[in-house]
């Protein structure tokens, strides 16, 4: 089973005694070195937290992948962003949790992240390749804010002058950005927000435990005010519900208002685990979309190549017009649209991290 080194001791939570934690059905996972807390305060309030002692944290990236980049770190595992269409999902049960309710609400830390980045930044085998991190897990998930790990990542990587990418929903990587300056006069640093969206509906019924999307974008503009490049990954565009020539121009132009360095667009990919959850979510609040979502999917995780390459080229086509990368920001977050219908210029997604 992968993930060994991730199981669980029994120990109890701050509170709690540890027979009524395991009674509950808290410790599903083989018992191993971790401390299990719950914290009685709104932000965290149904969530458990299963602090471990990770044997490493630098992690490579299958050689089969069609990522742009060969090392992640990521010191959480499971999200309280709880988007309903997190590919991230089906790692849960690698740990014999569930890719659903589990994934949202029982997040494990590696609170040793820091300490054994610095020894593998030091060790003679490593050449100092670009790190990516926010790939799997958000690394600013609310979380970050009582375990404060990416202070440490990013100083152990500032220290080292190891490039690094960090892809975010979460405003807290405000926090750290004089960190990043730093980091950013010895380094390469590539900066990105995901808002693959605008709709404050939308957002509140997938994305329910993140930022608003202007929250997000928000963020984006402080960091590139800073004067470090942040781009805007634009996604997921969710089909049929997000992916309308306007949604699409509101969507881009608000990321040029906020001054992003590029926008890139990635349409929704429903990996297993993802894939039940989130449809299960469509079944109930749009059932008409499922069978569309049958003939646009199939038996796969992504969507029709001809869908992707419009939306690709529709995107491209709206940051051209808007002049996403060129620094002319217009504060004026909602001007007056005049947007047409889609361009059906080919086009493909990429991930801008550097």
């Amino acid at each position: 089973m992968r993930w060994d080194n991730l199981r669980i001791d029994s120990t109890a939570a701050d509170g709690e005694d540890g027979d009524a934690v395991r009674a509950q059905g808290t410790l599903p996972l083989i018992e191993r070195d971790a401390v299990v807390r719950t914290f009685d305060t709104p932000g965290f309030r149904g969530m458990t937290f299963y602090e471990v002692q990770a044997k490493s944290i630098v992690s490579r990236v299958p050689d089969a992948s069609k990522m742009p980049f060969r090392w992640t770190i990521n010191p959480y595992r499971g999200c309280q962003h709880a988007c309903s269409y997190c590919f991230a999902r089906n790692t849960h049960t690698y740990l014999d949790l569930d890719a659903g309710r589990d994934f949202n609400s029982r997040v494990i830390v590696k609170v040793n992240a820091p300490e054994l980045l610095r020894a593998k930044l030091r060790s003679r085998g490593w050449t100092g390749e670009p790190i990516a991190m926010g790939t799997n897990v958000d690394c600013y998930q609310r979380a970050e804010g009582r375990y404060q790990l990416m202070r440490g990542i990013i100083t152990a990587l500032r220290d080292a002058a190891n490039p690094f990418s960090i892809l975010t929903k979460g405003t807290l990587i405000l926090r750290d950005l004089d960190l990043l300056l730093d980091a950013a006069a010895v380094t390469a640093v590539g900066l990105n927000v995901s808002a693959g969206f605008v709709d404050a509906d939308l957002w509140r019924a997938i994305e329910p435990g993140t930022p608003a999307p202007q929250r997000r974008l928000d963020a984006c503009a402080a960091l590139n005010d800073a004067g470090l490049r942040c781009g805007v990954l634009m996604g997921p565009i969710v089909p049929y519900l997000s992916d309308s020539p306007g949604q699409l121009e509101a969507a881009v132009r608000q990321a040029a208002a906020a001054g992003a360095a590029h926008v890139s667009p990635i349409v929704l990919h429903l990996r297993p685990g993802a894939r039940e959850w989130f449809l299960g979510w469509l079944r109930e609040a749009h059932p008409a979309l499922v069978p569309r979502y049958a003939e646009l999917y199939g038996r796969g995780a992504y969507a029709r190549q001809e869908y992707r390459s419009r939306i690709s080229a529709e995107v491209r086509d709206l940051a051209e017009r808007y002049g996403v990368g060129r620094g002319d920001r217009n504060r004026n977050r909602n001007p007056p649209s005049d947007r047409g219908g889609a361009c059906e210029a080919g086009g493909r997604e990429q991930l801008a991290l550097f």
